[in-house]
């Protein structure tokens, strides 16, 4: 058993000694060029002979330690127990394998394939953009709006659980003129009644850019002065107009903290997009069932010459909750007005005269 392992380490051995050979070769034919020119420019003794001299005293000793295994095995052997014969196997096995990977390092007719950066193409090489000069496009920002000084209400919203509040209105157009902002607010954050805020934009462009829910919430009430102090795991909730995110947040102005729940419906085929926040009174909490049913009772009362969105209105009215309150008259389409997907735009004379 001794002499079998010891003919094995003299095997593993001398394939070490052949794949150490040809990666010396290999390392000498690479170096050759760069050792000339380093020897050119520093001058003294050759890099090439010291590393030729290296080699070669690495082949000698291995070769010793061969004659010297020989030598024992022809004497009286190694005198290893079967557990450490085993285990010098296993090392033996793995100094084959280090040099099977020291031969294949060496090959491709003995060059080293070794990656060089400096020697790139420039067609490989890929451009960093500078974001300060080519920005990565937004959405339009709050001063490419435009404020509309008197704006024509154009959507309305009834309900009870608003405590009957008139609300504070205001719109904006960007500067394209495709997109046109609604603003929506009854009550006032500092007070202890429902609050609630809606923003409706119309828009008709073809670049529909959408942030994470959570992120645009930030920003929204950053924009009003407002700040997200907690918020929870986003939901989905069903409205006349589609599916609906709402979240559980916990919104403050700096002095006052209401727990609220954040909501964006991003509009999908229709040219309307909503999101806001709804903040609960003293008596009823705010809840997604009553945020739904608000989200249903939004009406359309003047479109102009905006067929789409009247269709989208005429349509949505259509896939109304039935355990909310019931739709007003003009938006249910029970008498024809310009409001409906069928009727006209009434003139601005016309009205006037009225």
């Amino acid at each position: 058993m001794s002499r079998e392992f010891a003919a094995l380490l003299v095997n593993g051995f001398r394939r070490l000694g052949s794949g150490c050979r040809g990666l010396g070769a290999a390392a000498v034919h690479r170096a050759l060029p760069v050792a000339a020119g380093v020897k050119g420019k520093l001058g003294g003794p050759d890099p090439v002979g010291i590393l030729i001299s290296v080699v070669d005293h690495v082949e000698a000793a291995i070769r010793t330690i061969i004659r010297w295994l020989r030598a024992a095995i022809g004497h009286r052997g190694l005198g290893l127990t079967g557990g450490l014969a085993w285990r010098g196997l296993a090392a033996v096995a793995g100094i084959g394998m280090a040099a099977a990977l020291v031969t294949g390092l060496s090959g491709d007719g003995g060059e080293m394939q070794v990656a060089n950066l400096a020697e790139q193409p420039a067609s490989e090489i890929r451009p960093v953009r500078d974001v300060r000069q080519e920005p990565r496009p937004l959405g339009a920002r709050h001063e490419d709006w435009a404020r509309i000084a008197r704006p024509i209400t154009m959507f309305g919203l009834d309900s009870p659980e608003l405590e009957r509040q008139a609300p504070a209105y205001e719109a904006s157009r960007s500067e394209d003129g495709t997109k046109r902002e609604d603003v929506l607010s009854f009550g006032a954050f500092t007070e202890a009644k429902p609050y609630l805020l809606l923003r409706l934009v119309v828009d008709h462009g073809d670049d529909h850019l959408t942030q994470p829910f959570i992120i645009a919430l930030v920003r929204e009430a950053a924009a009003r002065g407002m700040s997200v102090q907690r918020s929870g795991a986003s939901t989905g909730l069903t409205s006349k107009f589609g599916p609906v995110e709402a979240t559980d947040v916990t919104l403050s102005d700096g002095a006052t903290e209401r727990a609220c729940v954040g909501f964006r419906h991003r509009g999908g085929d229709t040219p309307l997009r909503l999101s806001g926040w709804w903040c609960g009174g003293a008596a009823r909490p705010a809840d997604r069932q009553l945020l739904a049913c608000l989200i249903d009772g939004l009406a359309l009362l003047s479109a102009g010459a905006d067929q789409a969105l009247r269709s989208a209105f005429a349509a949505a009215e259509r896939n109304r909750d039935g355990a909310c309150s019931p739709p007003r008259p003009s938006a249910a389409g029970r008498k024809t007005s310009s409001l409906d997907a069928e009727g006209t735009a009434t003139s601005l004379k016309a009205a006037a005269k009225r």
